[in-house]
C-alpha cells in the first residue's frame, strides 16, 4: 500500500493523548515522521516512538518559548503542523467566577500555543512552498455554551485566525484549515477532572449520566471517536485535499442543527 505522507515531516500539539495521540498514529501510519510535543509524554506515545517514525519532545507548550522548541525539533523541512493541544476549562458558577487568571489561562493554551506554534513552523514552510496547517477548534467557536465560555470564546478566535491567515498565505501553497469536533470520548470529558463529571458534582448527577445526556444531544447519539477526528486532520493535511483552504470540518454528530 502506498503511504500518501512518506517522506514529510508533521509537527503536533497536545500529542500524549486523545485527538492529538490519534492524530500521531494516524500520520505515522501513512508514512510521515512526527515530532510530537506534549508536557509530559504517555505510555502510548512512547509505544509509538519505538517505531522510529515519532520523536517525543517533552515541552510546555503554554510558555512563549515552548512552541518554538518544539518546531526547532522538526529541522528545516515541515511539511505538516497538527495544532491541537488545549483544555476546556468547566465553569459551572457561570461568567462571574471567571477571573483575569483564569481568562489569560484559557486564551494562552488554546489561541496563543496556536499562534506561537504557526509563527514557527510557517517560515520553513514558505521557504519551500507548500505545507498544510491543520488547527483542532471546536463546535464551541460557533456554539458559544455558558459552561466553557472562557474555551469558546478562545476557540472562535482560533477559527478567525486560521480563516484569516488562509487567505494571507493560501495562494503561496500553504494550506492552513481547522476541523471542529463535538464531544469526544476523551479525558476531556470522560475522566475523574473531565467536562461530565465536573458537571455532575455541580449539579448532583452523576458523571454516566451527564455523558449520556450528552450523547442523547447528537443526532448520531454517541460520542465521537479520537481516530475519527484524525481522519479528518489525516484529509486536510495531505494530498487528497490540495484544493481545500480556509475550510472547516464539523464533527459533531448533528450536534449543531443548523447549516
Amino acid at each position: 500500500m502506498v503511504q500518501e505522507l512518506d517522506g514529510r515531516t508533521a509537527v503536533v500539539t497536545g500529542a500524549s493523548r486523545g485527538i492529538g495521540l490519534a492524530v500521531v498514529r494516524a500520520l505515522a501510519a501513512e508514512g510521515a515522521r512526527v515530532v510530537a510535543g506534549a508536557r509530559h509524554t504517555s505510555d502510548e506515545l512512547a509505544e509509538l516512538a519505538k517505531s522510529g517514525a515519532v520523536e517525543v519532545v517533552e515541552v510546555d507548550l503554554g510558555t512563549p518559548d515552548g512552541p518554538a522548541l518544539l518546531v526547532e525539533r522538526a529541522g528545516d523541512r515541515i511539511d505538516i503542523l497538527v495544532n491541537n493541544v488545549g483544555a476546556a476549562p468547566v465553569r459551572p458558577d457561570g461568567f462571574l467566577s471567571i477571573s483575569d487568571e483564569d481568562w489569560m489561562s484559557t486564551l494562552t493554551l488554546n489561541l496563543l500555543t496556536t499562534v506561537r506554534t504557526t509563527r514557527a513552523a510557517l517560515p520553513a514552510m514558505l521557504a519551500r512552498g507548500e505545507g498544510s496547517i491543520v488547527t483542532v477548534a471546536s463546535v464551541n467557536s460557533s456554539l458559544p455554551d455558558p459552561l466553557v465560555l472562557d474555551y469558546s470564546v478562545a476557540k472562535a478566535a482560533v477559527a478567525a485566525f486560521s480563516k484569516g491567515l488562509s487567505k494571507e498565505v493560501g495562494g503561496r501553497g500553504i494550506r492552513v484549515n481547522t476541523v471542529s469536533p463535538g464531544p469526544v470520548a476523551t479525558d476531556l470529558w470522560l475522566s475523574d477532572s473531565g467536562v461530565a463529571a465536573t458537571v455532575g458534582r455541580a449539579t448532583g448527577a452523576d458523571r454516566a449520566s451527564v455523558a449520556e445526556g450528552a450523547a442523547r444531544s447528537m443526532v448520531s447519539g454517541r460520542f465521537t471517536q479520537p481516530a475519527e477526528v484524525a481522519e479528518a486532520v489525516l484529509y486536510l493535511a495531505g494530498p487528497r485535499s490540495g484544493n481545500v483552504v480556509g475550510a472547516d470540518i464539523r464533527i459533531d454528530g448533528g450536534l449543531i442543527p443548523t447549516w
